[in-house]
C-alpha cells in the first residue's frame, strides 16, 4: 500500500483517504512566503502535505494535526520514516483542542486539504465520512482557526471543490482573509473545472487566477502538471 515519491515514502493502509491528486496538486502548488519559520497541516492523515512542505523548504517546524487514531499513528511513522523526522510533530487532537492548546502559537504557513463532500451522499465507511465530507471539519470552523494562527505575513493555502470557491473566499474575507492566487483544476482541456487552489493573506491585493490542466488524454500530463509535480513523483 506504499506511495513512493522521489525523497520520501508514504505507507497509507491505516488511512481512509489514499494519497490523490488533491494534496499532491496542493502540496507543489502552495506558494512559500518568505522567512519562513513556522508550517502547520490542517487534517494530516498520512502526513503527505506536511513531508511535500519539508522537502520544499527549510521550515523549523512542521506540525500537523490529525484526529483519527489509525491515520494519526501512521502519519507518525511517516514522519519519523523520513529525513525530515526532527522538524516534523504530529498532533493527535481535534481542531478546537489544538487551538486551546496552542492560542498563543502562530504559523507562517497554514496549509489544508479539506474533508469537501457537502452533499448528502455518505460512503458507508465512519472513517471515510470523516476524512471525506464537510461537517467533520466545517469550512467556517477551518478558516477562523487559521485566522487565529496565522502569523502576521503568513499564507493559508487551501485546495477545494470549484463550486464552493466563492463561498470559501466569501468566508474568508468574514476574518480579513483575501485570495492572492488562485488556480482552477480540469481534470483535461474539455472536461469541467473541478478543483479550486487558493492561497490567502491578510493584506487585500489582485488575486492573481490561471488554470491547469493535467492530462491531455489518459495517462498523458500536460506540461504544465509535469513542471509542477516532476519534483515528487517518480515517473515525472
Amino acid at each position: 500500500m506504499s506511495f513512493q515519491f522521489k525523497q520520501f515514502t508514504i505507507e497509507q493502509d491505516r488511512c481512509a483517504m489514499k494519497i490523490g491528486t488533491d494534496a499532491v496538486l496542493l502540496g507543489a502548488w502552495t506558494p512559500i512566503p518568505k522567512n519562513l519559520f513556522s508550517i502547520l497541516d490542517i487534517g494530516a492523515g498520512t502526513g503527505v502535505l506536511a513531508l511535500m512542505l519539508a522537502q520544499r523548504t527549510s521550515a523549523q517546524q512542521i506540525d500537523a494535526i490529525e484526529i483519527d487514531d489509525q491515520a494519526y499513528e501512521q502519519c507518525v511513522d511517516n514522519f519519523e520514516n523520513s529525513a525530515w523526522g526532527e522538524s516534523l510533530f504530529c498532533y493527535h487532537a481535534g481542531l478546537d483542542e489544538f487551538l486551546e492548546e496552542m492560542e498563543d502559537e502562530s504559523y507562517d504557513l497554514i496549509i489544508s486539504n479539506p474533508p469537501f463532500y457537502t452533499d448528502d451522499y455518505k460512503s458507508n465507511t465512519d472513517k471515510r465520512n470523516l476524512a471525506r465530507f464537510e461537517e467533520a471539519l466545517p469550512f467556517e470552523e477551518l478558516i477562523e482557526s487559521a485566522a487565529n494562527l496565522l502569523s502576521e505575513f503568513g499564507v493559508f493555502s487551501v485546495i477545494i471543490p470549484f463550486k464552493e470557491e466563492k463561498r470559501f473566499i466569501q468566508l474568508a474575507s468574514e476574518f480579513q482573509l483575501h485570495p492572492f492566487k488562485t488556480t482552477r483544476v480540469k481534470g483535461n482541456e474539455t472536461s469541467e473545472i473541478k478543483r479550486s487552489l487558493l492561497a490567502f493573506k491578510w493584506d487585500e491585493q489582485i488575486n492573481i487566477i490561471d488554470e491547469l490542466v493535467i492530462e491531455i488524454k489518459r495517462h498523458q500530463y500536460t506540461n504544465d502538471y509535469i513542471e509542477l509535480t516532476k519534483e515528487f513523483y517518480l515517473k515525472m
